[in-house]
């Protein structure tokens, strides 16, 4: 059983931070990605950022620049750091992590944290 904890939500303003964790538990294998997706009232879930357990990372184009994703692999912990905060990031940040098996793709979603960017 994989579980997702995430803390590090709340409410912002404008140009301000905020740093998201979250961690996992149970059995994740090593090779594996980790990341952050957002969904907004009346939008569909959508992602923020990913990060391989080789290192390599992805960003949605709306974030490049003010957001940086690292993670700990020893402790199955991802992070975001939200920077320059917009009234646009206001969603529910969901922390997802993925790996591949013989049978398919393995997904796990967090239960989400609430970000409100406003003054």
């Amino acid at each position: 059983q994989v579980q997702l904890v995430e803390s590090g939500g709340g409410l912002v303003q404008p140009g301000g931070s905020l740093r998201l964790s979250c961690a996992a538990s149970g059995s994740i294998p090593s090779i594996n990605t980790m990341g952050w997706f957002r969904q907004a009232p009346g939008k569909e879930r959508d992602v923020v950022a990913t990060s391989r357990s080789g290192g390599m990372t992805n960003f949605a184009d709306s974030v490049k620049g003010r957001f940086t994703i690292s993670r700990d692999n020893a402790k199955n912990t991802v992070y975001l750091q939200m920077n320059s905060l917009k009234p646009e990031d206001t969603a529910v940040y969901y922390c997802n992590v993925r790996w591949v098996t013989g049978a398919g793709v393995r997904n796990y979603w967090g239960q989400g944290t609430q970000v409100t960017v406003s003054s």
